[in-house]
């Protein structure tokens, strides 16, 4: 990689996005109902593959919805993508952002 990886919100797509640089490296899908935003898919292009980028990308989604409401401010999280169920598992301090099962 020849930069820091960035993270954006692509409201349009529902989606977040890892670039580095223009090269897209992962995406983490999602909906948002306004109360809950539902993570759905998490997917590293095979290439980056095994390098973290899923996790980056997860922590910074859940940064975002945190700084956008987050559990205080009534949003919660719904980990629907087995990938981010297992990240909220790794970070349980997070984990005041799930919605209740």
């Amino acid at each position: 990689m020849t930069t820091s990886p960035t993270i954006t919100r692509d409201d349009d797509a529902s989606r977040y996005e890892l670039h580095d640089g223009t090269t897209l490296l992962a995406v983490l899908d999602y909906r948002d109902n306004g109360t809950d935003v539902a993570l759905t898919r998490a997917f590293t292009v095979p290439t980056f593959r095994g390098q973290g980028h899923a996790a980056t990308l997860t922590a910074g989604a859940v940064a975002d919805i945190a700084e956008r409401g987050g559990a205080a401010g009534g949003r919660r999280v719904v980990p629907l993508c087995w990938y981010v169920a297992q990240w909220f598992d790794e970070h349980p301090e997070q984990s005041h952002l799930l919605a209740p099962r």
